[in-house]
């Protein structure tokens, strides 16, 4: 049977006389809402995971901790996939299956995607292998059926009903938000308290629910069919053609925005790490301040809808390209205040999460105008049989501006031991072996108090050649994790730390309050010091408790895979934690899990980060390259100037513009022009 047949059960084109809503509408709201959870729910917590479960998912090992900007970029590259595949959604929708289809079959493969997530951690792949397929498959299916949701929401109106659809459109992306607002505060709970699976795992139930609760409108849902191959020939009509080089102008704009926006859920996430979470009397989880996102949507959309934009269009009126150009300027206002908040990170303070919550305000404000209007516009301004198509367009976008953050944060990586560190379990002993960018030896090594093997690994320097004195000797334990590296530096670097460590201790009479130092009293106490080539060491305060130490390495140029570096971190005593009830309070998923691999040792670490130790103390750990060379403040300044620069630019586009509205109806010609 062929599938226009088998559709022609079902109703092919909207009512010419019905005036009310839809009725297929509540059952895609409702999808929606569910489905926007289970996306939510995973991504809120997707970063967070990367960066510290993923290493601690097989069982016995402990694999390299993946670093901030790799995490970013992994974060950026999933999304930028998720809004490729609106591509072939539409292709499959708009030629061969028809919306509904389309959105059926596919939100199957995004429950197979979630439970790929679920299993991290089981036997047959590694834990990577296991999120990177589950990740694609979430990709694929998410992706895949983004156009067709909101085009078969404008299918469902006739002529007499078209006036609805702004309204219904609203109601859409209310939906949206309702469903991330709860994934986003329950998902990090879950992960914290149960662990990925269970984490991963809710979020595919409720995509399971998603689909159901779409295929129970069936009866009710006007099913367009598929134009078949005519679909290329008014896509590449000449009207067509234009249509989409019009809007692909003012898509171009809108990805930058999203560059900035989906690092909410990336950068954000890690710039709360260093802030006090403590917010109206609530200890917040730090992927879990995103959920203000959603719950400002909920507040703001009738306010724009209702107060903001009657009272402007009194004395301007303003238009969907204009709504798009003030979006711009909002975005790059909200990152603004988030750059000044890193600044205070950078000075060693600790800024309260409100500094986000006011950010948020104003991106939100700028999503609104950008996100919401640029889906409507997207619609009116596609011709009839191209609505899919414009549809993915304007979603590619957003894969365009994460393609773009993605980039940015692979460009800033520079090669580091950590790529060493997550393959040397891959290293046959007693072999010579290549990693990327670093040519190595390994060979085993008796481990003290113990009968385990553990792995020592010798890397040549600059030099090329091994057993010369640019060496660097990474040694592992029995459970792959790095425990030393000795370099030609180390000594050295030590002695820089023990002048940082002092000062800190004789900056206050009580050391859990003492202060490290600035930039430049960091760089008047190692003035002095030389590294081995000559060179002068490089101080960087990271945050309250962190700072960087580093020596330029053996080809005496910073900002290179050579850099040897030392990063001190500040454990500080915390007298509350010592208390019984502290003592006895209930270990969370991931503290559990590193107890059960590392023991003892594993323990000991958990204490320590709960501030449950005998006095403030500060460790050194040595390492050699992997920093960033964009970080901090100065990350958030460079894509601050970006979106503001795009604002600026966009405000002649906006000028010159002139939209051309089509609308769904008995009429293949039903069009009208823009006022």
């Amino acid at each position: 049977m062929s599938t226009a047949e088998s559709q022609s059960k079902y109703l092919t084109k909207p009512s010419a006389t019905e005036t009310g809503m839809p009725k297929g509408i509540p059952y895609i709201i409702g999808n929606e809402a569910a489905e926007r959870f289970s996306f939510y729910g995973m991504r809120t917590i997707l970063v967070i995971f990367m960066t510290r479960y993923l290493h601690y998912m097989v069982d016995g090992e402990v694999g390299a901790e993946m670093s901030k900007a790799a995490a970013n970029e992994q974060y950026h590259d999933f999304v930028a996939w998720t809004y490729f595949f609106p591509v072939l959604g539409s292709i499959l929708s708009d030629i061969f299956l028809g919306k509904y289809r389309t959105i059926l079959w596919l939100s199957i493969v995004y429950c197979l995607g979630h439970l790929a997530l679920a299993l991290m951690g089981a036997p047959g792949m590694t834990p990577s292998s296991w999120l990177l397929l589950g990740l694609f498959l979430i990709a694929l299916g998410s992706g895949g059926i983004k156009p067709c949701v909101s085009a078969h929401v404008g299918d469902q109106f006739g002529p007499r009903n078209s006036h609805l659809m702004s309204r219904v459109f609203q109601w859409f992306y209310f939906a949206i938000n309702f469903g991330s607002t709860f994934s986003t505060i329950l998902t990090p709970i879950l992960l914290k308290w149960y662990g990925p699976h269970i984490a991963f795992g809710v979020p595919g139930v409720l995509m399971a629910i998603a689909t159901l609760m779409f295929w129970m409108g069936r009866h009710v849902f006007i099913h367009v069919p598929p134009g078949g191959w005519s679909f290329f020939k008014e896509t590449f009509s000449k009207e067509g053609v234009f249509a989409l080089l019009k809007l692909s102008i003012i898509y171009a704009f809108v990805a930058v925005f999203w560059s900035l926006f989906d690092q909410t859920g990336s950068s954000w996430v890690l710039q709360a790490e260093n802030m006090d979470r403590n917010f109206l009397g609530v200890e917040w989880l730090e992927s879990q301040i995103q959920v203000v996102n959603p719950i400002l949507v909920l507040i703001l959309i009738p306010l724009f809808q209702f107060a903001v934009y009657p009272a402007v269009d009194k004395v301007w009126k303003m238009t969907p390209i204009r709504k798009i150009s003030v979006g711009l300027f909002f975005a790059a206002a909200g990152f603004a205040l988030i750059m000044m908040a890193q600044m205070r990170i950078d000075r060693g303070e600790t800024p309260s999460i409100a500094w986000q919550l006011w950010a948020y305000v104003v991106l939100t404000s700028a999503e609104i105008m950008i996100s919401i209007t640029g889906l409507e516009f997207s619609y009116t301004q596609a011709p009839k049989s191209m609505k899919s198509v414009v549809m993915a367009v304007w979603l590619f976008s957003v894969s365009l501006g994460n393609i773009f953050a993605g980039s940015v944060n692979h460009y800033i990586q520079i090669p580091g031991i950590n790529q060493i560190a997550s393959e040397v379990k891959q290293l046959e002993s007693g072999t010579d072996a290549s990693v990327q960018s670093w040519n190595v030896r390994t060979e085993e090594i008796a481990l003290e108090d113990s009968d385990a093997k553990g792995k020592s690994v010798r890397v040549s320097g600059v030099d090329g050649e091994f057993d010369t004195d640019d060496d660097i000797v990474l040694s592992f334990n029995d459970y792959f994790k790095l425990q030393d590296v000795v370099t030609s530096e180390n000594d050295l670097l030590k002695q820089a730390a023990e002048k940082i460590d002092q000062a800190f201790f004789e900056s206050a009479e009580d050391a859990t309050d003492g202060i490290l130092p600035d930039n430049e009293q960091g760089k008047d106490l190692l003035a002095e010091m030389r590294d081995s080539n000559g060179e002068a060491l490089a101080y960087k305060l990271l945050s309250r408790n962190k700072y960087r130490i580093t020596s330029a390495g053996a080809d005496s140029k910073m900002g290179t895979q050579w850099d040897v570096i030392l990063t001190g971190a500040v454990s500080r005593a915390d007298l509350d934690a010592q208390s019984s009830e502290s003592q006895n309070a209930p270990y969370d998923w991931l503290e559990r899990r590193i107890i059960e691999i590392r023991g003892e040792e594993g323990e000991a670490e958990v204490r320590k980060a709960r501030g449950d130790i005998p006095e403030t103390k500060i460790d050194g750990e040595i390492t050699v390259g992997g920093q960033d060379t964009l970080e901090g403040a100065d990350y958030f300044r460079f894509w601050t100037m970006t979106v503001l620069i795009t604002a600026v630019l966009f405000v002649p586009v906006a000028y010159f513009y002139k939209e051309k509205s089509y609308i769904q109806t008995d009429d293949e010609n039903g069009q009208s022009e823009a006022d």
